[in-house]
């Protein structure tokens, strides 16, 4: 099996000063913050603001399967319901727009993100940007699991990190998983929300893409 090299730089943790800074800017922009040391610590603090019974639409994330969140919520029996498992229940050649209410408007949408700039701007890059209306509108909550390593300086750097470091990574993965390339369709960038709506749990370690 071949591997995909990726630029150091973006997956260097960054100093505490640095963080410090963006965890400031991120609350100036409506966005509430909470920083974790660990897997075990991020899947816990996501899951304990998520109401018993909420739907709950957990969305393609390396993040959300290295933590356990993704199992945690789409397992049978979970205390949540399930969007993932529900819209997949459905037939996409006949009930595709179904489908797509169910993903695009749950009470909860969890996922990650490609780059969190300092100044406190959200980039999520998507082939198809099935998830990106819940993030921007459509879902009442979004929780986003973060590793520190997708901090950057600028828009700039958040763009490149996309092209240089996830894309390579995720394309590997979707010939590995789908047989097929991935790509950059579409890039949502989120730099004020009302405040309440958007939680960013930060990891103290290199996770995802």
């Amino acid at each position: 099996m071949g591997t995909t090299a990726v630029p150091d730089r973006f997956t260097t943790l960054p100093d505490e000063h640095a963080l410090q800074a963006t965890v400031m800017a991120l609350e100036e922009h409506g966005f509430s913050v909470e920083v974790v040391g660990d897997l075990d610590a991020a899947r816990q603090a996501m899951l304990a603001r998520i109401p018993e019974g909420s739907s709950v639409m957990t969305n393609t994330s390396m993040t959300l399967t290295e933590t356990g969140i993704a199992d945690a919520i789409n397992d049978a029996g979970s205390r949540w319901e399930s969007a993932r498992n529900n819209m997949f229940a459905l037939d996409f050649a006949i009930q595709a727009q179904e489908m797509k209410a169910i993903a695009g408007q749950p009470d909860y949408a969890l996922g990650s993100v490609h780059a969190v700039t300092r100044d406190g701007t959200l980039v999520i890059a998507s082939a198809s940007g099935s998830q990106l209306a819940s993030y921007s509108w459509g879902a009442a909550n979004v929780i986003s699991v973060v590793g520190v390593q997708k901090l950057v300086p600028t828009l700039a750097a958040a763009h490149e990190r996309i092209y240089r470091h996830s894309l390579p990574l995720e394309d590997a993965r979707a010939q590995a998983a789908y047989g097929q390339h991935s790509q950059v369709g579409k890039i949502l960038e989120i730099h004020q929300e009302l405040p309440g709506r958007i939680h960013i749990v930060l990891i103290r370690q290199q996770v995802g893409f």
